[in-house]
């Protein structure tokens, strides 16, 4: 494979914080690489130095001559102007109509129906698809997308999955979503201080990753243990011993000092820090937290969601999914008492308390310092009534007493995340709302925070487009948008298979003619052109999934493959315009034939 980039001995820090220090590793043709690590360990700084937006304190950069990088931002954010100008900024006239082509190409592909649409309406989720074939316009030979997937629905993941590797040859992802990163990578690297060389290369998926480095970590815990033992010896023969003059005993001197050294470094990189997350619960008995009935809640006209019966109890642990526009967040602040239903009812239990967390999140202002966003009342919190010191309640979300005088925007967005989780746990509650409150977060103390819901005594309502985290926490799913008999389902992959059945359907339907009205009298089919008409939406569906197969192969392919393979794509278009045609020439044999009053 041809290395596009390599980094060579490269350190970053800001101040006295260092991010990551002589780091070194390639970018081959190729490569769809996973890049994790700790919150605060300097990923997205090191996106933006390798695209040249912010630059390294020591070490150097190679790149292949004529090297095209793209560059989606985290959080982006357009102004008024159209889809297709949004693309299309800083174009040469000359160039316009060329790149006008690609633009619409992409758009179509991000699944954009009007190019002139305004890119400041745009939901979060729409400014992310935008913003990641903004990167793909000057046709990069590497993509580099840092944390693509927050804001996105089920529906937006499966699309980027999908074209990250249909349309990507290579790219490297900053994501903590493990799933995500399962299904689309095939190297992932973790920036951290408990490497030998503060970095880990895994070829694989995450699951590959997840093994090995586990493998790492015992090992280099078992090497630890084992040099400790040889150390104590050799202390234990120093403190005996005069001071030896002899070459051999200097020797023995020497290398002893040098094995305490090391048994330091290593001692230092396997100490484990986690966060220590636990929510308070309240500590209630009562079975029945709060009684939903038959809600229903309309937007501008636009009914979200109708007739939905819900009770949570202590243990239930509740996910709402649904595309984006569906009425999640909107469902949530009803049964929190935020927001009034249309119709129906909530009842809660006496003095129930709820803990909200909001996916916009309370606004930290950035100016203040670390100590004061943890502890705005003093020098102690009160957490399960005992009185804690900021300095250790700062510990136990990792940070340590230095920092506690840095101002929040000095901190990365996964640090302020674990400050707001820190106010939260802070309040005793029976119920748990939280609404997105993955985004941001490194996998451990995801991880963490999977095991501290699981636990909660209380009932949690969770919002999140984690699937990891919904599969090993909640016991029920809600799903909005998809029509069921039922909108509960037993799990997440439960849901997942009913929505795409439902997008399938949906998308076959905005293609079918309307049915006609009841009349007074219409042709009769025959019973062959019957059996027909009642088969024809299966055999469309048939169509539809074969060339998606297609397509999912045809860049994979040679020169000559994909000639073979758009033969077969046309003949495939053309059979699902005949059924089409088809589909309306039957249809046309029932309309109504109103009879003349003669």
């Amino acid at each position: 494979m041809t290395t596009v980039l390599s980094l060579h001995s490269l350190s970053k820090a800001y101040g006295s914080q260092e991010l990551f220090f002589d780091i070194s590793f390639a970018i081959s043709e190729g490569d769809r690489i996973g890049l994790v690590g700790p919150n605060g360990s300097g990923k997205s700084t090191l996106l933006k130095i390798l695209v040249g937006m912010e630059f390294e304190d020591e070490g150097e950069i190679s790149r292949r001559q004529g090297l095209k990088v793209g560059y989606a931002r985290q959080s982006p954010d357009f102004p008024a102007d159209s889809l297709e100008n949004i693309l299309l900024f800083g174009v040469p006239p000359e160039k316009r109509d060329e790149w006008e082509i690609r633009a619409r190409t992409l758009l179509g592909k991000a699944q954009f129906s009007d190019p002139h649409q305004d890119a400041s309406t745009l939901s979060g989720g729409n400014k992310k698809r935008l913003e990641i074939i903004r990167a793909m316009m000057n046709e990069p030979h590497l993509l580099l997308l840092d944390e693509p997937t927050n804001h996105l629905d089920l529906e937006g993941i499966l699309w980027l999955e999908k074209f990250l590797l249909r349309d990507v040859r290579s790219f490297l992802i900053v994501s903590h979503d493990r799933r995500f990163l399962q299904n689309v990578t095939n190297k992932v690297i973790e920036l951290n201080s408990c490497y030998p060389e503060g970095i880990f290369i895994c070829d694989g998926g995450m699951r590959d990753f997840a093994e090995r480095k586990e493998s790492f970590l015992e090992a280099q815990a078992e090497r630890e243990r084992s040099l400790s033992s040889t150390v104590r010896e050799e202390m234990k023969w120093l403190k005996r011993s005069p001071k030896a003059r002899t070459t051999k005993s200097k020797s023995r001197v020497d290398k002893t000092l040098q094995l305490a050294e090391e048994l330091s470094f290593l001692h230092k990189r396997n100490q484990k820090s986690k966060v220590a997350l636990a929510f308070t619960g309240a500590e209630r008995e009562t079975r029945n937290l709060i009684v939903a009935k038959n809600l229903t809640k309309s937007f501008a006209g636009k009914i979200l969601f109708r007739g939905i019966d819900l009770k949570l109890s202590p243990g239930t642990r509740l996910g709402i999914v649904g595309k984006n526009g569906s009425g999640k967040t909107t469902l949530l602040k009803i049964l929190a008492g935020i927001e009034k239903q249309d119709l129906g009812t909530v009842k809660y239990a006496q003095d129930l308390r709820i803990v909200y967390f909001d996916q916009h999140r309370e606004t930290l202002p950035l100016h203040v310092t670390l100590k004061e966003a943890l502890s705005p009342s003093g020098d102690f919190v009160q957490y399960r009534g005992q009185s804690i010191h900021v300095n250790g309640w700062a510990k136990k979300f990792l940070f340590s007493a230095d920092r506690l005088n840095l101002p929040l925007h000095c901190l990365s967005g996964g640090e302020r995340a674990r400050i707001l989780l820190a106010r939260l746990m802070l309040e005793p509650a029976d119920v748990l709302f939280l609404d997105e409150p993955t985004n941001d977060l490194d996998i451990p103390t995801l991880e963490v925070i999977e095991e501290s819901l699981f636990e909660f005594p209380g009932a949690v309502v969770l919002i999140t487009h984690d699937r990891c985290l919904m599969d090993k926490v909640c016991n029920q799913i809600l799903g909005l948008g998809v029509e069921q008999e039922s909108q509960i389902f037993s799990d997440y992959s439960q849901w997942e298979r009913a929505s795409l059945l439902s997008s399938k359907k949906e998308n076959v339907q905005t293609k079918m003619p309307a049915a006609p009205l009841p009349v007074k009298k219409q042709h009769k089919l025959s019973y062959l052109e019957q059996k027909e008409l009642d088969g024809m939406e299966e055999k469309i569906l048939e169509v539809e999934n074969q060339m998606a197969e297609l397509q999912k192969v045809l860049y994979e392919q040679g020169p000559t493959e994909q000639l073979d393979l758009y033969r077969q794509l046309a003949e495939l278009q053309a059979k699902q315009e005949f059924l089409f045609e088809r589909w309306q020439t039957l249809l046309n044999k029932t309309i109504p034939v109103v009879m003349d009053k003669d």
